[in-house]
């Protein structure tokens, strides 16, 4: 099934080259493993070395790499919890702007694993708002 027919509601919000890259890496994952989650997996795993989610939608990282402890390790039998496209990678300021951009509360007090959680949870409510879940 070609990526486009599948292609995640975020991403049709998100610039053409995430939209592009997910396409392209989810065809050829399912000419390796088939349809099914193991390609989409692979197709957003290829979308987080190069974006993050912000809100309802991708946006270009500052840098090129794996956005948390699952991305770096990967793999099927090595199963990390991910951050659900936010870049835990990022620095601390970096995850401020994100959060100020999302208006989360209480952020000016969080550590940096409280405002991976925090503005993963906003992207969550951000994402079922653009469904209109």
């Amino acid at each position: 099934m070609p990526g486009r027919e599948v292609l995640p509601s975020t991403l049709r919000r998100s610039p053409d080259k995430a939209q592009r890259t997910w396409e392209k890496t989810h065809d050829s994952a399912v000419e390796t493993y088939g349809e099914g989650e193991r390609a989409h997996r692979t197709a957003f795993a290829s979308v987080k070395h190069e974006f993050e989610k912000v809100g309802d939608h991708w946006e270009p990282k500052g840098r090129k790499g794996p956005s948390d402890r699952q991305a770096a390790g990967g793999g099927p039998e090595r199963r990390a919890p991910t951050a659900g496209g936010v870049d835990a990678n990022a620095t601390k300021d970096h995850l401020m702007g994100v959060a100020r951009k999302l208006d989360v509360p209480g952020r000016s007090r969080m550590t940096k694993p409280e405002l991976v959680k925090a503005i993963e949870k906003a992207n969550d409510r951000e994402t079922r708002r653009a469904r209109g879940d």
